[in-house]
């Protein structure tokens, strides 16, 4: 081992890469902090001006899916609250059609009531027909009778 050469050049390329790459990636953050202001289309459009793996390009595509990221987080959290509505919604309906089938039901009971007190209605009816004819035709005897 004490023979073998020691390669100081990769140790120093190594450390000049960290330091480039911490000091991109600060620029990076300044540069999303001074995108933060701007436009969608401005911001695209510098990105799509810049080349790809830039400090400018990787600024825009972070500050572009940092809002990309905001706007899904506000349409799922509008999504949700109206899940949350439509379910209540759903429970009300139902709650609506438990009370229309009851309401059917007790009309229906009560057209049976009223259907059977017609049929009764309709035998006092002959009835009282029954007995008029019958008092009719007694009359008609005993005046018959008297001549």
């Amino acid at each position: 081992m004490l023979g073998m050469p020691v390669f100081t050049e990769n140790l120093q390329a190594g450390e000049t890469r960290a330091s480039e790459e911490t000091k991109s990636a600060g620029r990076v953050e300044a540069l999303v902090q001074l995108l933060r202001g701007r436009s969608y289309e401005e911001i695209r459009q510098r990105m799509y001006d810049s080349p790809p793996g830039s400090a400018w390009w990787s600024a825009c595509k972070a500050e572009l899916d940092l809002r990309n990221g905001k706007q899904v987080a506000d349409a799922s959290l509008a999504m949700s609250r109206v899940s949350e509505k439509m379910q209540a919604s759903t429970q009300h309906f139902e709650q609506l059609a438990d009370t229309l089938h009851q309401a059917t039901n007790d009309l229906a009971d009560l057209l049976r009531g009223i259907q059977d007190a017609g049929r009764r209605l309709e035998i006092v009816v002959y009835v009282s027909i029954g007995i008029s004819l019958v008092q009719l035709f007694n009359l008609i005897f005993i005046a018959f009778r008297k001549r």
